[in-house]
């Protein structure tokens, strides 16, 4: 297999699994590069017979490198920490291992829970739950025995608690959002308060660079007013495109066609649970 051959079946699955731990598409994608251009200047690459393993290897170790090397830099991040949004998700028809692309696992939500686990677990997770490799596969990748990478995944599991199946259906969740902010717009409060959670969450993320909250906003009564606020300073000022953001419905809200925040979407049931917004302008380099 050719090197262009190779990019293009694996590409897909090496971007999926750096953006799921680092939650970071531009560095994802330096990574998946630079681990193409290691693989193509090792003097026998020829012969590696599991070149997805190598090239699985390569891209988990730049991630942990960088996770370690960042960790101070999250220690001070000023308000939430959110993923850089991803609008649009990658497929390789050459590659018949497609589970690496379920949908809950690209969710906020669940990439918000694979940051609470320390980078070792989050690769030994990922790489087991989501993309099915064997403990003997993790093993050879993370440098770890069978039983070590066993121990980590089950440590690592009881703290990834989602339930995919409180999410609705994609053309459900497209619906409530759109109702949603056409219940903004015209100020109808009783119908948002049906189609949000009472106990909602509104985490917002502008890395001290934009205005933004810099603590969660618990509660309908409160995100509702943040809301209805920030209606009125936009007033006659924006745009909304809705989108795709991290596999679920989402929207881009613009105001003098400047991209200004990414909103995506997390369920309980039928109901919003949870309202992400990034605003980080260095987080949006990448819609630009």
């Amino acid at each position: 297999m050719s090197m262009e051959e190779l990019y293009r079946t694996y590409q897909p699955l090496l971007f999926s699994l750096a953006y799921r731990m680092l939650g970071s598409v531009m560095d994802s994608e330096d990574i998946v590069q630079e681990a193409f251009i290691t693989f193509d200047q090792l003097p026998n690459h020829d012969h590696i017979e599991n070149k997805k393993a190598y090239l699985c290897k390569i891209v988990t170790n730049r991630c942990l490198d960088l996770l370690r090397s960042s960790a101070k830099k999250r220690e001070v991040y000023v308000g939430p920490w959110l993923p850089e949004p991803l609008l649009e998700i990658q497929t390789s028809p050459n590659d018949p291992s497609q589970a690496f692309l379920q949908q809950e696992s690209l969710s906020n939500a669940y990439l918000l829970l694979l940051q609470q686990l320390n980078a070792t677990e989050r690769a030994v997770f990922l790489l087991r739950d989501v993309f099915q490799y064997s403990y003997d596969e993790i093993a050879e990748i993370l440098g770890k025995n069978n039983a070590n990478c066993r121990q980590i995944f089950h440590r690592a599991k009881k703290g990834m608690d989602y339930n995919p199946k409180k999410q609705p259906s994609i053309s459900v969740a497209e619906s409530t959002v759109k109702e949603f902010v056409q219940s903004i717009l015209n100020g109808n409060v009783n119908q948002l308060l049906n189609l949000i959670s009472e106990d909602v969450a509104m985490y917002s993320d502008g890395g001290g660079k934009v205005m933004a909250a810099q603590i969660p906003i618990l509660g309908a009564a409160k995100v509702i007013q943040l809301l209805q606020n920030l209606l009125k300073i936009y007033a006659g000022k924006f745009s909304i495109t809705f989108t795709t953001v991290n596999g679920l419905p989402g929207l881009i809200l613009t105001t003098d066609e400047d991209l200004k925040y990414v909103y995506s979407f997390d369920f309980n049931d039928n109901r919003i649970q949870t309202i992400f917004t990034v605003a980080n302008p260095d987080k949006l380099r990448h819609l630009q």
